[in-house]
């Protein structure tokens, strides 16, 4: 890997880790957690765990899907956030079902942001 390669890949990461600490702080506030796991720089997939108090949290779900929506559209070479909780993929919903929002369609969500988190 060129040097410049990895600098932009370095460069990447500590935009997604800025993005992370600017757009929520909260999670800190409230005694959880958010670190990257893993960024695929060929396919523009990044994967953030949640952790400490968003784990059983009952709006770790909104965290997620705010996370999600506003992630790709602040950062060009993001196409997609697995953002968990570490109970599972639902964020602690249990039985494997994802949470619905209000205003949230049934199509393929693209168009949709969900709910904007309470913070």
């Amino acid at each position: 890997m060129s040097t410049e390669t990895q600098e932009d890949g370095d460069d990447l990461e500590e935009r997604v880790s800025n993005f992370l600490r600017r757009n929520f702080p909260q999670i800190q506030m409230h005694g959880g957690s958010a670190a990257i796991q893993q960024i695929d720089r060929e396919t523009g997939e990044v994967t953030i765990m949640l952790g400490g108090a968003c784990s059983g949290c009952g709006i770790s779900p909104m965290t997620i899907q705010a996370i999600k929506s506003r992630m790709v559209k602040e950062i060009p070479e993001i196409n997609k956030v697995i953002a968990e909780t570490g109970m599972g993929d639902d964020g602690g919903m249990g039985g494997g079902m994802s949470p619905s929002f209000p205003g949230e369609s049934s199509g393929d969500g693209d168009d949709d942001e969900g709910p904007q988190a309470p913070f």
